[in-house]
């Protein structure tokens, strides 16, 4: 990695307020030497399959060759000289690797995420939350569900309740100007903001970072408050980060991927609040929002070195994991009489199902799970063939019958193909 890595970066998934693409961001990130990028979309983890999808192709040469030095280190005639080198080869692959961190930049419900009454419930304090493992993964995805489904409100929102519920695995920064300490510096609340930090601190130990922005903007008809603001708000976060002992790190809020497409993404924020361009008093941002290079994220924090060396530490402590998953079937209740798992073990053997499934035999989750979606299968087809005859009687022609056994080919039956076409067929 180069010396910053960019951890507050939102992609077209923030929808009509970020307008980078996915493959934009990666490859700007690794062609300037960053091999880790943060996705942090408002409130939603929309592109967080996109962007692991892409990475690990991006990545899949690289793990070709760790595949086959791996095979090389297991040679038993192999010298010390050369388990030596394959080690080197082996280390200088893995940091080639490209780092995708998983997270959001969340909105704290600054009453409860229950409460939805007034103006002060529409919304809520931003807050990074940021993967850095499995486990952490999972804890955000419970995170970002419940907001949608218990504290929507206009947002989608999170309360400090349940991120202290769900904070295993996450690292957390303090977001920008509308974070909830940035809110409270700004009020003058320097005991509040003081209290809040404390509150993460408790939660997430050495995984709370306090966030520093700075948007100075020479481009018309940009926004020139935003800069000041940060300039006092950063004063006193910097006092109070040494006070309670707290790290910082840098960040640009990221909206868009190169320097000229800021005008372009100005026309998007129009769309987003129905205002004209030529609107004096429409929203504006600073044009600085776009994924900088290191070189220019060092200019910008120059005089604080230690901000953009703590955004390595994070993308450090964030781990390598896998998000994608065996086919996760639900189950449908069987009648008994129809059949059981058990019988359909004694039926049919792995190498008759393995037969039958073909390549979705692993892809499933092996024989156990196989058995199931047998069973359920042979049920619907039942129930299809039962419909089938109230609907056109008890004698089936050719053509109807092909549309209840559809499936591609008889050498790619499986499980799945029956399901759906089943369903498709009279459902």
């Amino acid at each position: 990695m180069n010396s910053f890595v960019h951890l507050h970066v939102h992609s077209h998934y923030s929808i009509l307020d970020g307008m980078s693409s996915i493959s934009g961001l990666v490859d700007k990130a690794a062609k300037n030497g960053m091999n880790a990028v943060a996705l942090t979309d408002h409130g939603n983890m929309f592109g967080v399959k996109e962007f692991f999808n892409y990475v690990k192709k991006k990545n899949s040469k690289i793990h070709c060759q760790l595949e086959l030095t791996h095979k090389k280190l297991k040679a038993e005639d192999l010298s010390e000289e050369d388990r030596a080198q394959l080690l080197k080869e082996l280390a200088d692959d893995n940091r080639k690797l490209f780092k995708p961190i998983i997270g959001c930049e969340t909105y704290v419900a600054k009453r409860g995420r229950l409460s939805k009454n007034d103006q002060d419930d529409r919304s809520g304090y931003h807050l990074i939350l940021l993967a850095k493992n499995k486990t952490g993964y999972r804890n955000l995805c419970k995170l970002i569900s419940t907001s949608w489904i218990d504290g929507m409100y206009y947002r989608p929102r999170i309360d400090h309740e349940i991120l202290e519920k769900y904070s295993e695995g996450l690292i957390v920064s303090s977001a920008c100007l509308g974070g909830e300490i940035h809110k409270k510096v700004e009020n003058g609340d320097l005991a509040g903001a003081e209290k809040s930090i404390m509150w993460f601190k408790r939660v997430f130990g050495d995984d709370f970072y306090i966030e520093l922005q700075r948007h100075k903007t020479d481009k018309p008809n940009a926004d020139y408050s935003t800069y000041e603001k940060q300039s006092i708000q950063n004063e006193e976060l910097i006092k109070l980060a040494q006070k309670t002992n707290t790290k910082i790190i840098a960040s640009n809020d990221v909206h868009f991927v190169e320097e000229e497409h800021g005008e372009a993404h100005e026309r998007l924020i129009c769309l987003s609040t129905g205002k004209d361009l030529e609107d004096p008093n429409r929203m504006r941002y600073t044009k600085q929002e776009w994924l900088k290079t290191p070189v220019e994220m060092t200019q910008v924090f120059a005089d604080i070195p230690e901000a953009l060396e703590n955004t390595l530490e994070i993308a450090n402590k964030v781990e390598f994991y896998d998000i994608d998953s065996n086919a996760m079937m639900p189950v449908f209740p069987i009648p008994v009489d129809f059949g059981t798992e058990d019988e359909y073990r004694k039926k049919f053997t792995a190498e008759m199902l393995r037969e039958e499934f073909k390549d979705r035999f692993e892809l499933l989750g092996g024989y156990e799970k196989v058995v199931r979606v047998k069973l359920e299968a042979d049920y619907l087809a039942k129930l299809a063939y039962e419909g089938a005859n109230q609907r056109y009687g008890e004698i089936l022609n050719d053509e109807l019958k092909e549309r209840i056994d559809f499936r591609t080919e008889n050498d790619e039956r499986n499980g799945i193909s029956r399901l759906f076409s089943h369903r498709s067929g009279f459902y």
